[in-house]
């Protein structure tokens, strides 16, 4: 998985390219660790997810919790399968889609 970050002010955009899965979710959750200090609007850019397990949910269930208190968080830009697993899941409900 390929993970882009682009910051610019208080706000932080992630770019996912691949899977997020078991393996690559730990990359993941340890950058944004160190990436989220300031951050008050956090935007996932799915473009280039294939598919999200539910230890991808994991993390981003995790950065919503953090971003509750800081700020804003929303998600754009996922493809059908990746939108799939939202709705099954019923995470659709919590995302601010964008």
């Amino acid at each position: 998985m390929d993970i882009g970050m682009n910051k610019s002010g208080n706000e932080l955009t992630i770019s996912l390219e691949g899977r997020l899965d078991t393996l690559t979710s730990p990359e993941l959750e340890k950058k944004l660790d160190s990436a989220l200090d300031g951050i008050k609007k956090l935007t996932f850019d799915l473009k280039g997810l294939k598919y999200i397990s539910s230890a991808g949910l994991r993390v981003l269930a995790a950065a919503m919790d953090i971003m509750e208190d800081r700020g804003e968080m929303f998600v754009a830009n996922a493809n059908d399968d990746v939108r799939d697993v939202f709705e099954i899941t019923g995470f659709i409900e919590d995302l601010n889609m964008i």
